[in-house]
């Protein structure tokens, strides 16, 4: 089979290595769509990690943690699959005993592996992929529904950190939501925001991915660097200010900014981490203190929050069409990772 290693900064290397047993407990997956994430964008342009090897000694790792396709073989002692089954991937695996596991927080796991991601743990930029008993019991596995294709089901695992997302936030009916970035992840913010009934407003600098969200319908567009976006958020909202901000992308501006055009009791998720090299932010500690405001982290998710994202596409309530801009062969997987960063299009997929 035909797998993608990536072996230096920006540089992926296609190779033709051994097709994959299925493990007696386990399975093998035929990959028919994997997501590229602003994750592997950034492993992408960081290279693999010292030391790295998916498979045997070779040198690089298998990346893509975004994958559905359907089983060609199931190990004899593999229950509850059969041949072509048809199953969406994601790539958290937990441990299962440590302190939040036993509480149910398995995205909070002290020992988290995850496809594609750990060393060790081969992803789905490949033809096929093994899937042991250890993701089968302690990963995020699941069907796809009838009439949903594997493309639009390899959307479930960005969909399910924003579902999980907007869970914690509470979005409803009654709130004015601003998401901060408008890349695949801030526009999938805003269809999940609207699913909930809320109103919403993005704030993007680029007059390009401007242009792509407003395919979203969001309530109002903008450009934090020529507009006052405090001044649009009090004018939509009787002068309260947002109820919900998301931080969905990497900018400590954005989270500074995020306190202070939320309301008095209102939340602000940071959902879009920051750099590892520069994490520090300064946010206006006395308006959240007086104002009650609530600053989260959301990161991951439950597992059912995959199952719940499967369903909501399947439903058409996330707009899986609009999302996914381009797809390529496995052979162009360097013109994908090219388009994806160069932010030409919106959701790039890979169909090896």
């Amino acid at each position: 089979m035909k797998a993608a290693f990536l072996t230096h900064p920006g540089v992926y290397e296609l190779r033709e290595i051994p097709d994959p047993v299925a493990p007696e407990d386990g399975l093998v997956l035929r990959v028919e769509a994997c997501g590229v994430c602003g994750s592997d964008l950034r492993r992408w342009k960081e290279g693999p990690p010292p030391g790295a090897g998916s498979f045997a000694d070779m040198p690089g790792i298998v990346a893509g943690h975004e994958a559905a396709g359907t089983v060609i073989a199931v190990g004899v002692r593999c229950s509850g699959y059969t041949v072509g089954n048809r199953l969406a991937v994601a790539p958290d695996i937990h441990c299962g005993t440590c302190y939040y596991c036993r509480r149910g927080l398995f995205n909070l796991c002290d020992t988290l592996h995850f496809l594609g991601i750990t060393p060790g743990y081969p992803g789905g930029f490949a033809e096929q992929m093994t899937i042991s008993h250890e993701v089968l019991t302690l990963g995020i596995i699941h069907r796809i529904p009838d009439g949903l294709s594997s493309l639009h089901a390899a959307l479930s695992e960005p969909a399910s950190s924003v579902l999980a997302c907007h869970a914690k936030a509470g979005t409803s009916l009654e709130d004015t939501v601003v998401v901060m970035g408008a890349g695949p992840i801030g526009c999938l913010h805003i269809a999940i925001a609207k699913a909930r009934g809320a109103r919403v407003i993005i704030s993007e600098p680029n007059a390009a991915r401007r242009e792509v969200a407003a395919r979203f319908a969001p309530d109002a567009i903008v450009d934090p660097f020529t507009e006052d976006l405090g001044a649009c958020v009090r004018a939509m909202t009787d002068g309260v200010g947002a109820d919900i901000v998301i931080c969905a992308n990497p900018s400590a501006a954005t989270q500074t900014q995020a306190v202070e055009i939320v309301r008095k009791g209102g939340r602000v998720a940071l959902f879009g981490g920051l750099p590892k090299a520069n994490p520090m932010v300064t946010l206006n500690s006395n308006r959240i203190h007086y104002g009650e405001i609530e600053v989260v982290g959301a990161f991951s998710y439950h597992p059912t929050m995959h199952a719940l994202a499967l369903d909501a596409l399947q439903r058409g309530l996330i707009p899986a069409d609009l999302l996914i801009t381009h797809t390529f062969p496995l052979d162009e997987i360097a013109t994908a990772f090219e388009t994806a960063a160069s932010g030409a299009g919106l959701k790039v997929v890979v169909t090896p």
